[in-house]
């Protein structure tokens, strides 16, 4: 028994029906659930939908707490260990919020506002109801070593960058801060244009971080899409 529920709440294989319709099931409770988020003042009805979505996703989470066993393969330890693994922390961080809130003590504007906006952590929720997705999160742990180093070479250069423009324009710079979102706007050739240099040194810096980002930024989409498309063909050998 406790199997075939760990086979419906998983992602669904090819030929589980029943599978299939809990993953679309929980996929719209996750939308229906964050849709207040983009409201001021949401209708009072989307609380009903909220504690609605707050039950089917506490359900949720006993049913995979009783299953950890399938799913870590670590015997009785597994029970354990599953409320601190990422996505439990996420199921209880989408829970937590809405359950908090139902405590008038809890109803301060700041604080109300702020648990509200948690809830947005309910996006993460849906990362294991798609295969496609869980497709890119498995290249991301497969290429984090790429892409660490990728990672650190931005940020090595945008920390370098800062130091530099900082030093060189004391007045256009008020506090290092700021040099770092100058470089990191700079580097990412996004340019918002509400701190830039006004020398020509930190102008140069300026041409050689749009430059440099060019390049920072292909690395990381390059390392993406090769590692997505050798995830994706064994599946359409199988096909």
């Amino acid at each position: 028994m406790r199997k075939r529920i760990f086979e419906i709440i998983e992602v669904a294989q090819s030929d589980d029906l029943l599978s299939k319709v809990y993953d679309i099931f929980m996929m719209l409770t996750i939308i229906f659930s964050l849709v207040p988020l983009a409201m001021k003042d949401p209708p009072l009805v989307f609380a009903w939908v909220d504690k609605a979505a707050v039950t089917i996703f506490i359900a949720d989470y006993i049913l995979r707490l009783l299953t950890a066993d399938y799913k870590l393969r670590k015997g009785w330890f597994s029970f354990i260990k599953y409320p601190f693994t990422f996505m439990a922390i996420v199921d209880l961080l989408s829970i937590l919020p809405s359950l908090i809130m139902m405590n008038g003590a809890f109803r301060v504007l700041k604080v109300f506002r702020l648990l509200r906006t948690f809830r947005v952590f309910r996006v993460f929720k849906a990362f294991r109801y798609s295969k496609n997705i869980q497709i890119i999160v498995s290249v991301f742990r497969k290429q984090k070593d790429s892409l660490l180093i990728v990672g650190c070479l931005a940020v090595g250069y945008i920390i370098i960058s800062a130091m530099i423009v900082f030093n060189i324009e004391p007045d256009t710079f008020p506090s290092f801060f700021d040099a770092v979102y100058w470089a990191t706007v700079s580097l990412t050739t996004v340019g918002y244009g509400d701190i830039y240099a006004v020398s020509d040194v930190g102008k140069f810096m300026t041409m050689l971080s749009s430059l440099f980002g060019i390049a920072i930024i292909a690395l990381p989409s390059g390392i993406i899409t090769a590692g997505y498309m050798k995830e994706i063909s064994p599946q359409d050998d199988e096909e």
